[in-house]
């Protein structure tokens, strides 16, 4: 589509209920009270020169070129920060008018450089724009006055240049770091004509506190701050509205093209998501999408030992048809199953369950987001009735406390982060529970009012602590309990929280977290008004990860803070589709919708639309599926988007059970680790190159639009629908459309999706049914979605991975800003410069009685296994506690974590691996032979891909 920018309406929009009508330039306009002239006239038509404002940034008033006159009035005041009033006169264009914009504008072209044909910028500068609407014809002053400082163009960043002597000093760079991202890395250092913007203390912009979310770009109306991207390519000419394929926040942006070229990614305002906002990872690490790595063509090979051999699409799909279908004569209808990816669209997910269910003949299919985030189904499920967070994300605007326990989301969900810390410093009160001190805890113009670090495994103890306090100090909302909620379960629960053993003194002994502190935060949630919990995988990835669930879900209700804006409980959801991967029915004992596969009605129904019979027994977890190759039973998978030996837990005994399998099928971008053990290779597309949807952490369906073609020749539904045709089970879809009105027919919280739909409002939040036509933003208003909530006792049961003699120590694991999951995408862009290795944290205490220095190697072992990596030494975690990302291979973290697992899920445990820690030479021997066998990979794919 022509690139069509989205409209800047100078000033933010009023959420007043209350109208004023006046005239502007002779015209009537109405718009909320509080709303600017400047948006006012904008809104009607007439847009006024404008710099320093944005309508993503407050009001500045410092340009001076949005001068207008008012009836009644002296003067001439600036239309961004003067406020409409009943009856008002205004105009905006007279001969004084012209005059003064045109003066101002002369003092600023007098000191701008006139490269404007060789300006990176030139078609897409405001200052050019503005020089043209106010009619600048010359400069009386000419060019060789004074002017602002260059010290020179700043490169330092991988995606954008600074260039100082375009600078107008409007602050709009300086504002958004602060107003939008709320990072506060940008400054405007001295005075007068010595004013320069200054990253922090004057460093780079490498080395400052920048954390790259591109806010300073966007908001810079000149080439002052300019993605390279734009430089080396030109201006784009055309634009296609896309959701990012990175985090569960569902960013939607506009992919700005020139010709077939992808030339930089912008946030959309119009976005509900994200409001205009992005991180590093969204904005700029898109290049993986055509990395040198990317395999392209089909490959093939008998053994895993065999070198590659590319094939054509037509022998790879037929070659995996006739290997499943020997497999499944020679073992049985069970011998073989799948994994659906969270990275991949609704569609493509639901295809997969699908040929597994219909065309394989079984339930053994799985998804990452079991490994993650499957007890918050089970847990909100059980308490609610609905297996999904409750609010949308900007309900956070209206909390007035905030319990985030488990999360991090200024490394994993930045742009929901910046919007919660942007609540914070209104005024909103915060509680972290956390093991690390997470940038939540304290972070410029950021501070938790408590900060719970908790010994990892404890959470159970902690929250039913928080209840505990509640009940007892009368805290309860008990009308909401009683009208909403079952009573005598209620009860149960209250007798249960009560017990003295779950008082603040006792759980201080179990959890390490002072009594006092439990006390002043279950008060502060419990009495601070709308209170909202948001979670992630620090509550999910436990042995008692659905307990913790359900503890959270008895806290809200026993509050009363569910049901409206600015309560709820929230699961921050990991990748970008795991929401979606969950709704699609990826998991062996449920269909799509959540729907047990016991169920007649729901049975017969899909029966009748896919016209075969299907098992009513659930089928194997991933877990299951790789002990069943152990001993012979499985002996195929279909693997797509998903690279499980990186992933999932205790990597050697994943390993054994890929190389057991006769026939393993991956399908993604790049050779990932999963691939060494794969016998037939389909390359994948990116999100850049399909059309489908994904659905966030809020519920909120939106668009996958194509940008591009697949470099690959094929959408990955579309191969899933080759594979299927191969085996014998056909599917004829002609696009991603038909496949999401085959969801609606068989989903009931999906019945009114359609693209159409999407296309008319934007986005929509499931349940979209004929009860909520345009989607249900806020959940559990009336009632709960199972009727009444129900309580549940929340037993602590210490886990069974126990720190001792030998392992000392717990582990736990995280993200990173600049990486995402495993890696594979973000590792083959530019974000390395920010994160080159996994680093294991480690307190100073215990690093000086071990002997470690700050980035000397170390062995980190287990009950499993070990590796090294470097030390980093902090006290952002306690003795007691290391920490460590896992976006790296070499690193291979998965080798140390055990395979125990949340009770009702089997949702790996990876937030409590008891470990010791020691002095190291470097890599182990067996990471060593491990990077050996990923290079020969490598190397076997390099001459196919150089043949390109």
């Amino acid at each position: 589509m022509p690139l069509n920018p989205e409209t800047d309406y100078g000033t933010p929009k009023s959420k007043s209920e209350k109208l004023v009508t006046l005239t502007i330039d002779g015209a009537e306009v109405t718009v909320p009270e509080g709303t600017s002239i400047m948006r006012a006239a904008m809104e009607m038509g007439t847009q006024i020169p404008k710099l320093c404002a944005t309508d993503m940034l407050d009001s500045y008033g410092s340009c001076r070129l949005c001068l207008i006159e008012i009836e009644g009035r002296n003067g001439t005041p600036a239309s961004c920060t003067t406020p409409v009033g009943e009856g008002m006169v205004v105009k905006t264009q007279t001969d004084r008018l012209k005059r003064l914009r045109k003066g101002v504008m002369e003092l600023y072209i007098s000191e701008h450089p006139l490269d404007c044909l060789t300006c990176s910028a030139n078609g897409d500068c405001e200052l050019q724009d503005m020089a043209g609407a106010v009619g600048l014809r010359d400069v009386r002053y000419g060019y060789d006055g004074q002017k602002h400082p260059n010290p020179g163009i700043d490169d330092s960043n991988p995606y954008f240049t600074y260039e100082p002597s375009k600078c107008i000093v409007c602050s709009r760079c300086v504002r958004a770091c602060e107003e939008v991202q709320g990072t506060f890395a940008l400054t405007i250092a001295n005075r007068g004509f010595q004013s320069v913007v200054s990253p922090s203390m004057q460093e780079s912009f490498l080395e400052s506190e920048c954390v790259s979310c591109g806010a300073c770009v966007q908001a810079c109306p000149t080439a002052t701050l300019n993605e390279k991207s734009v430089i080396e390519i030109g201006t784009p000419d055309t634009a296609t509205v896309t959701t990012c394929a990175y985090c569960g926040v569902g960013c939607s942006f506009r992919a700005e093209m020139r010709g077939d070229e992808l030339v930089r990614m912008i946030p959309q305002k119009e976005g509900k998501a994200n409001r205009g906002h992005s991180c590093v990872k969204g904005r700029f690490a898109y290049g993986y999408a055509h990395h040198k790595d990317r395999i392209t063509k089909p490959m093939i090979r008998e053994k895993i030992t065999d070198p590659w051999r590319e094939v054509s699409w037509e022998e790879a799909i037929q070659y995996t048809a006739s290997e499943f279908k020997r497999i499944q004569a020679k073992y049985g209808k069970s011998s073989i199953g799948g994994i659906t990816s969270s990275r991949c669209t609704n569609e493509e997910t639901f295809l997969v369950q699908k040929l597994i269910r219909a065309g394989f003949g079984n339930n053994n299919v799985d998804t990452c987001a079991r490994v993650c985030h499957s007890p918050t189904g089970y847990g909100l499920k059980t308490t609610y009735g609905e297996s999904a967070g409750t609010q949308d994300f900007d309900s956070v605007e209206k909390s007035d406390v905030i319990l985030v326990i488990g999360a991090n989301p200024t490394d994993g969900h930045p742009v929901f982060a910046s919007r919660m810390k942007k609540r914070l410093r209104q005024g909103a009160k915060l509680i972290v529970v956390d093991p690390r001190r997470t940038d939540l805890v304290k972070s410029p113009n950021v501070k938790a009012d408590y900060h719970l670090p908790l010994r990892p495994g404890t959470n159970v103890a902690v929250v039913t602590s928080l209840g505990h306090v509640i009940v007892t100090e009368g805290l309860v909302n008990e009308d909401f309990v009683r009208e909403r909620c079952e009573w005598d379960e209620f009860q149960d629960w209250a007798r249960f929280v009560a017990d003295p053993r779950h008082a603040p003194e006792e759980v201080e002994k179990i959890s390490g977290v002072p009594a006092e502190l439990i006390r002043k935060a279950a008060r502060l949630y419990a009495t601070g008004g709308n209170a909202a919990i948001y979670y992630g995988l620090g509550v999910t990835e436990h042995s008692q990860g659905s307990t913790t669930v359900m503890a959270i879900a008895n806290l809200a209700m026993a509050t009363g803070n569910i049901g409206r804006e600015g309560v709820g409980v929230n699961p921050l959801r990991g990748q970008n589709n795991v929401q979606g991967s969950c709704d699609m029915g990826s998991f062996p004992h449920e269909l799509p919708g959540y729907r047990h596969v016991s169920d007649t009605a729901t049975m017969e129904l899909f029966e009748s639309l896919w016209g075969r019979p299907l098992l009513d027994e659930p089928g194997l977890r991933i877990p299951n599926m790789i002990d069943a190759a152990l001993d012979g039973s499985f002996k195929g998978i279909y693997i797509q988007g998903e690279d499980i030996l990186q992933s999932d837990p205790n990597t050697q005994h994943m390993a054994a059970g890929l190389a057991a399998m006769e026939c393993v099928v991956v399908q993604d971008l790049f050779l990932v680790e999963t691939a060494n053990y794969a016998h037939v290779f389909l390359p994948g597309s990116t999100f850049l190159e399909k059309n489908g949807t994904f659905t966030n952490a809020e519920r909120r369906i939106q668009r996958v639009r194509k940008v591009m073609a697949p470099v690959n020749g094929y959408e990955d539904w579309e191969i899933t629908q080759m594979l299927s045709n191969a085996l014998g089970y056909p599917m004829h879809y002609d696009h991603p459309s038909q496949i999401m009105d085959e969801i609606a027919r068989l989903t009931p919280t999906f019945t009114g999706v359609s693209y159409e739909k999407l296309d008319e409002l934007g986005s929509v939040q499931w349940p979209c049914n004929d009860e909520a036509p345009e989607g249900t933003p806020v959940m559990h208003i009336e009632s709960f979605t199972r009727g009444k909530g129900k309580f549940v006792v929340t037993e602590y049961v210490a886990t069974d991975e126990k720190t001792g003699p030998r392992f000392p120590l717990l582990l736990t694991t995280g993200r990173i800003l600049s990486q995402y999951n495993v890696g594979a995408q973000t590792r083959r862009t530019e974000n390395v410069v920010w994160h080159e290795e996994d680093r294991l944290e480690i307190h100073p205490f215990d690093a000086e009685n071990r002997g470690v220095r700050d980035g000397d190697w170390v062995k980190i072992a287990s009950r499993t296994g070990e590796t090294t990596l470097r030390a980093l030494i902090t006290e952002r975690v306690a003795p007691g506690v290391v920490y460590t990302t896992f976006h790296h291979p070499t690193t291979q973290v998965n080798v140390v974590t055990t395979e125990f697992s949340d009770w009702a899920t089997n949702c790996p445990e990876y937030k409590v691996t008891a470990v010791q820690v020691a002095p190291s030479n470097g890599p182990s021997e067996w990471q060593e032979e491990y990077e050996e066998l990923s290079k020969a990979a490598r190397r076997i794919a390099e001459p196919l891909v150089a043949a390109e």
